[in-house]
């Protein structure tokens, strides 16, 4: 069942979540419950009008979409759409019992209680195209894969946007977890998002699998035994764009960050890394978000520097303005190197090769990188055709086939019953599938995996549609994340 939520009842739990809330600095000006339920009333008018946008209904019973494993047509697992029926109203009485009915009795049994994921992204804000539908369709597709419907075992995919707002993200998630039995929650593009729904379901003894966390502070001094930080973080991004880059000749540095903590700890990192490879940073600026649109003033700065690379520690559509300016100013044809930290495939699309053309970046995941990697993506295309995952949407689905084996392994009804259980089993046990090969979890919850460092190809040498990177640099798994003994989690004995 695919379900877009709508955060209704948001006051109930007030000063639980205004506490939770105040740990992590999110809510600075509120001072307890009733000025927490207050500012959960105005959230709950902004979202009203959000869902009727969406054709959503009100009260706590939104519109939803039953993703079922079903036979496909030609005799192998696929998903059966129930969206006209649930509209009705009818599923709960009848589509479920119908289904239930055309099992063995062993598997009606496990049938009764789905396992159900929600994956809780931006589907509306400014990185929608980073997460949101594309997260889901991956997560989507590693049900599909895993043909768990031969075992009888039904599995229910829950989805919400979270506007990048942690109080949102926090309701939602108590909803999901107290009253739609929820068993896993992914993505969480967002690293205050990922803090307080980790905690939130470490209390309830549920799974966080941050697939789209940058932070690595999910397995730092903020780790969570309950939680498992999946595809990416702010060290691995930093070590493999710096290191490599610095490798290759890229040796003296200027940097432009936007004025917040991600964009600090970015600059931070590959400032370290630069420095360890024999690099030298030789500027750097901070700049105001979101009001900054015109970054011409800061390039003409990192231009009479005389440093090679242009570093850039931005995100969204900030990253795809200065790499035009950049361009537009010359920098590139002067010889600078531009290398983003945190980037995606979908920039390099948005932008354009002869935009983007000679960048540098860094991803977990490119679809043509392999033999495994075009299989999947090909089959990601018989249900979606135009989606090219970024590493980011492909984290989702290597989280989901873990998870989802993992829970199949233990039994529905012992995994549903123990989040806790279920982490550590997926610690324990070997990762493996078609988006990052094997890897591992670690003790302190990071899931390990290589690391690439691409170049933007030119239009000359690109191929086709989505033919945009060329290899520069591999770092391994077991290098390319922040030690262990260097994160200060509790949870490494």
């Amino acid at each position: 069942m695919e379900v877009f939520t709508s955060p209704y009842g948001l006051v109930a739990h007030a000063q639980t979540d205004a506490a939770v809330l105040r740990r992590y600095d999110m809510l600075p000006d509120i001072r307890g419950a009733a000025d927490y339920a207050a500012f959960l009333a105005k959230r709950v008018a902004e979202e009203q009008a959000l869902v009727w946008r969406m054709g959503l209904q009100q009260g706590g019973a939104p519109i939803t979409t039953t993703c079922r494993p079903a036979p496909g047509p030609t005799g192998q697992q696929g998903i059966q759409d129930m969206n006209d029926i649930t509209r009705r109203g009818a599923l709960g009485a009848t589509g479920a019992a119908a289904a239930a009915a055309l099992l063995p009795p062993q598997a009606r049994a496990q049938a009764s209680r789905p396992i159900r994921i929600g994956v809780l992204s931006d589907f509306s804000g400014a990185y929608r195209d980073y997460g949101g539908e594309g997260s889901t369709a991956c997560v989507r597709q590693a049900i599909e894969d895993l043909k768990l419907g031969e075992q009888g075992i039904e599995v229910e995919i829950l989805k919400a946007d979270h506007q990048n707002k942690p109080d949102v993200a926090l309701s939602v998630a108590r909803e999901w977890f107290d009253r739609r039995d929820v068993d896993m929650v992914c993505d969480l593009n967002n690293t205050s998002v990922a803090l307080a729904v980790g905690q939130l379901a470490r209390e309830k003894n549920k799974v966080v699998l941050a697939t789209a966390t940058a932070s690595a502070v999910l397995t730092g001094e903020q780790c969570s035994s309950n939680l498992i930080h999946w595809t990416y973080d702010t060290y691995m991004l930093s070590k493999s764009t710096a290191t490599a880059t610095v490798a290759a000749g890229g040796n003296s540095w200027f940097f432009i960050v936007v004025n917040y903590a991600f964009g600090h700890q970015m600059q931070a990192d590959a400032t370290r890394f630069v420095e360890d490879a024999g690099g030298r940073v030789l500027g750097a600026i901070r700049y105001p978000f979101p009001q900054t649109t015109d970054f011409s003033s800061f390039l003409v700065q990192a231009q009479s520097s005389g440093a090679k690379v242009l570093g850039l520690a931005t995100g969204g559509a900030d990253t795809t303005n200065c790499v035009k300016q950049a361009q537009e100013f010359g920098l590139l044809r002067r010889g600078m190197r531009v290398a983003v930290l945190l980037s995606y495939i979908t920039d390099v699309h948005a932008l354009g090769l002869p935009d983007a053309q000679g960048m540098l970046l860094t991803e977990a995941f490119y679809w043509d990188l392999n033999d495994r990697t075009r299989a999947f993506t090909r089959r990601l295309h018989a249900n979606v055709p135009d989606l090219y995952p970024n590493h980011q949407q492909a984290g989702a689905y290597s989280a989901a086939i873990h998870y989802l084996r993992t829970a199949a392994a233990m039994g529905v009804d012992a995994a549903k019953a123990d989040g806790l259980a279920v982490v550590n089993r997926m610690k324990a046990t070997p990762t493996d599938d078609d988006v990052f090969g094997p890897g591992s979890i670690r003790a302190d919850g990071r899931k390990i995996h290589p690391a690439y460092l691409f170049e933007v190809k030119t239009p000359a040498e690109s191929r086709g549609p989505w033919d945009y990177y060329k290899l520069a640099a591999t770092t391994p798994a077991e290098q390319a994340f922040r030690p262990v003994s260097e994160g200060g989690c509790a949870l490494v004995k």
